[in-house]
């Protein structure tokens, strides 16, 4: 009998959600076969059995979080097995905390936490409430209590956020920030604010209607983590921009000429893949753009894997072009289809969107004239690509109309200077103003 535990699916994932599961309790499972989906901070991955046996059991529901190594599930040799007690989502059960651990915050509560799922663990004071006032008893966490006893909240006036309303650290800390205590729980505090001058209540008092009908939404753990880590790199890492407009004419051509060659094969290049493919290039001509700054280090990559931004439904993920490089621009045409269809049916392996050394972001197809990127950390760069327009120019002293593209590179400039992301700017515009040399 083996235990199986939460997966790390992407390089940045620290918990996972739970999506589906795709084997029931009682079912037969051969290695390789799809136990469950895991919504991780990029996408819907698959997780896959790595023995033969059956599932006698599911530690964690559909819907609920669990960090990174918590149990999820038991592996039996056969149906009937039955499972020991393995505290369900790999920490201790929360049924009756000694008063001691309760009062000092243990290990135990923070794995507890963490887990957001063992209210249903079997011995849980909150599995199966009794009727009457302990039957509506909120479900928390013996760390949620203590802190709201801390803080001077009352926990039955606060809304959970984790799976069935259970209240968790996380809501307690909101609430304590947003003075909750102050409006909502302490008689004291409510006979301060009683006391105030009619015009200071007025001030403080909850906000008119707006009129903008407003719903919240159910946010998902991708587009929690992107807003997370977006964020973090606009915080941490200190951007510069630079800017160019290439003239596209010979790339235009260039790509009808391709693509008539490949016409019998029915692969179609499309501009971002010349794109794609022109921008390693320039990385092998500057290596110093493909490095990373990690914890006050310089990392110099020696592989050129670039990623390409998909919009998904839940937000953006990008999957990498491993060895982009060496790859022939039919090889990166079907790879990219390939991986992007991936990334809207949430089928993307975690290997699949790790190892990024630069990044390329297009929405020409949307008509953008320009837009600067955020860097997707711990890549140096990032390339924002516009769409393709006819603009009047000045050509050997006459104007004309032309074909361009706006391009703009986000550097990250504890790894960058600035005459480094220019020059392979430079060297980039050159070559898809000159695009026999993307495949020379």
């Amino acid at each position: 009998m083996s235990e199986i535990q939460m997966p790390r699916l992407s390089d940045t994932m620290e918990e996972g959600v739970i999506s589906t599961w795709v084997k029931n309790v009682g079912d037969k499972v051969a290695s390789g076969d799809v136990l469950v989906e895991i919504e991780t901070d990029k996408a819907v991955m698959e997780y896959e059995a790595y023995e033969d046996g059956y599932l006698v059991k599911q530690s964690v529901s559909e819907g609920e979080t669990v960090p990174i190594g918590a149990v999820i599930g038991v592996i039996g040799d056969s149906p009937d097995a039955v499972p020991e007690d393995s505290g369900d989502s790999g920490s201790e059960p929360e049924a009756k905390p000694e008063p001691a651990e309760e009062e000092q915050g243990g290990k135990a509560e923070e794995i507890q936490e963490a887990a957001e799922g063992t209210e249903e663990a079997e011995g849980s004071e909150e599995s199966a409430p009794a009727s009457g006032d302990e039957a509506a008893r909120p479900r928390t966490s013996p760390l949620a209590r203590r802190l709201a006893r801390e803080y001077g909240l009352d926990i039955n006036r606060i809304q959970g956020s984790g799976p069935k309303g259970r209240i968790v650290r996380a809501d307690i800390e909101a609430a304590r920030e947003k003075g909750s205590s102050a409006e909502e729980t302490a008689p004291a505090a409510r006979a301060k604010e009683e006391a105030k001058p009619s015009a200071e209540r007025a001030a403080s008092a909850p906000a008119f209607d707006d009129g903008r009908a407003s719903e919240e939404l159910k946010v998902s753990n991708v587009r929690k983590v992107i807003a997370r880590r977006l964020t973090e790199s606009k915080q941490t890492v200190p951007h510069f921009y630079l800017r160019r407009t290439i003239d596209a004419e010979a790339l235009k051509a260039f790509r009808a000429q391709i693509n008539e060659q490949l016409s019998s094969t029915g692969v179609k290049v499309s501009f971002n893949d010349l794109i794609v493919k022109a921008s390693a290039t320039a990385l092998k001509l500057h290596p110093a753009v493909n490095t990373s700054w990690v914890d006050d280090k310089l990392l110099q990559h020696h592989r050129v894997n670039v990623g390409v931004a998909v919009a998904v439904d839940a937000g953006l993920v990008v999957p990498v072009l491993h060895d982009t490089d060496k790859a022939t621009l039919s090889e990166i045409s079907t790879r990219t289809r390939e991986l992007a269809g991936k990334a809207r049916d949430g089928k993307l392996k975690p290997q699949e969107m790790s190892g990024g050394t630069f990044s390329v972001s297009n929405l020409g197809m949307f008509g953008v004239d320009s837009f600067s990127a955020v860097i997707n950390p711990p890549e140096a760069a990032i390339l924002a690509v516009g769409a393709m327009r006819q603009e009047p120019v000045v050509v050997d002293g006459e104007v004309v109309v032309r074909n361009r593209i706006s391009l703009e590179l986000s550097v990250d400039h504890r790894a960058v200077d600035g005459a480094v992301g220019a020059a392979f700017l430079k060297d980039l515009a050159e070559i898809l103003e000159e695009p026999m040399r993307i495949i020379l």
